[in-house]
């Protein structure tokens, strides 16, 4: 019976040797005792041959095993310091999808040609140093004394932006900088519902000082440059010009210029309600600036700007917490700048068709005496309409007027409340101005 037999072939890449060994189906051999010596020879040679391909190849097989456990062992490592960097990569919400090189999270609020010019280069040389921001609520009536405003803001230092309360846009067209400027339009808006709209930190980022004031300032003794030096030199984050008592509306005695030295922090009251000592430390004795005029550094805005309740348009009560926005003490940080001062006209602008009242007018209900004055009380009797019209508009402003300014009062309150009531449910916060038992104590003599 004849016999099949296979043939294996092993070769070794050491010495490009090729061993063929013709290997017997031993099966049936083993039955037959003259076919026994041929098979055990067979496969002892077998059991030598793979002896010395395991003596020869060994080292190698093992050194491979060694790289291919030290190559995953790396892989791992790599694999985990990429997580935990990947874990501690903040990246802004909603951002997550996407690569961190591609994320542009800021913004600013300049101006881009559509096509390269030489006016797109010099506006490029421009903006290699740190600008400003300007940013004012204006009415048309008051357009000649924000002109005068803007003008001693330089171009190539500040970016102007105006939010206009009355709607009135294309009548500024005619001022040399109006182009230039960022208009924003929203009827019988403040200042502050502006601002927390469209002044989110992120869009105002790039600016090293944001000036957020009122249109009713005179700056015949303001320059902007100098003002933003002693800012510097005295560590403010949060300033304002000081005000000129004798052309000034003055409701807080701080605000008050004096006339040694370039700025000063705290006030001093020594007889009536709300006194000032040395050692007081609350606002409005230090820590403190009026709402008419601030400037805010970028990250006292930042801070501010989340402060800023989105309903409370008035913001009143904000003034008395600006200082936690101080970055660091609110007694040396904040403060008023004595040798670049302003004017505060006090020219109330919104409610009713008074929105847009001159300097010149004079707020409040008309008087009989006023009306008889005026000249009507002594038209015909086919007037009589006309006179009452007239008084009634007026007498309407008066009551937007004093609308305004009851709301104003209760936003004061509802904001007090708000921040007690945030404090109380904040565990992890520390109030860094702890109330004393007895507020502004005199000192001991």
């Amino acid at each position: 019976m004849p016999t099949e037999r296979k043939e294996a072939i092993f070769e070794l890449g050491f010495d490009s040797v090729s061993w063929k060994m013709k290997l017997f189906h031993c099966g049936s051999l083993l039955t037959d005792s003259m076919n026994k010596r041929p098979c055990y020879r067979n496969f002892v040679t077998l059991a030598i041959f793979l002896s010395m391909a395991f003596l020869v190849g060994g080292p190698f097989l093992v050194s491979d095993y060694k790289q291919k456990l030290l190559g995953w062992g790396m892989t791992d490592s790599f694999r985990s310091k990429k997580g935990n960097l990947c874990e501690s990569q903040c990246k802004p919400s909603g951002s997550e999808p996407l690569p961190i090189g591609i994320v542009s999270s800021t913004t600013n609020l300049e101006m881009r040609p559509l096509w390269d010019s030489a006016q797109s280069s010099q506006r490029k040389g421009s903006e290699k140093g740190a600008k400003s921001l300007l940013a004012i609520a204006v009415g048309i009536k008051q357009k000649e004394i924000v002109n005068q405003i803007v003008k001693k803001f330089s171009p190539s230092n500040f970016t102007v932006m105006l939010f206009h309360y009355d709607g009135v846009v294309d009548e500024w067209r005619d001022l040399h900088w109006s182009d230039n400027a960022l208009h924003v339009s929203a009827i019988n808006q403040t200042k502050w519902w502006f601002a927390k709209r469209f002044l989110h930190p992120d869009i105002v980022a790039e600016y090293k000082y944001i000036f957020l004031w009122d249109e009713d300032l005179g700056v015949d003794h303001f320059h902007p440059g100098r003002y933003l030096s002693i800012v510097e030199r005295e560590g403010l984050e949060i300033s304002q010009p000081a005000l000129d008592t004798s052309k000034s509306e003055v409701h807080h005695r701080i605000t008050a210029r004096r006339r040694k030295g370039d700025a000063h922090r705290r006030m001093y009251k020594f007889n009536g309600g709300g006194r000032c000592y040395e050692n007081s430390t609350a606002p409005p004795c230090t820590g403190w600036v009026e709402m008419m005029a601030p400037v805010f550094s970028r990250a006292a805005w930042r801070c501010a700007w989340h402060m800023i309740q989105n309903d409370l348009i008035h913001a009143w009560g904000l003034d008395y917490k600006l200082g936690y926005c101080a970055q660091g003490d609110r007694t040396k940080k904040v403060g008023v700048v004595d040798s670049e001062y302003i004017v505060h006209r006090g020219i109330p602008t919104l409610g009713g068709s008074f929105a847009y009242k001159t300097n010149e007018e004079t707020p409040g209900p008309l008087t009989q005496s006023e009306i008889y004055s005026s000249g009507m009380g002594l038209r015909s009797r086919s007037s009589d309409s006309e006179d009452r019209s007239a008084l009634h508009s007026r007498s309407s402003a008066t009551d937007d007027r004093s609308a305004v300014r009851t709301r104003s009062y209760a936003e004061l309150i509802i904001f007090k409340r708000r921040w007690d009531n945030a404090i109380a449910n904040d565990s992890c916060w520390t109030d860094p101005y702890p109330e004393p038992a007895e507020k502004n104590k005199k000192p001991a003599l």
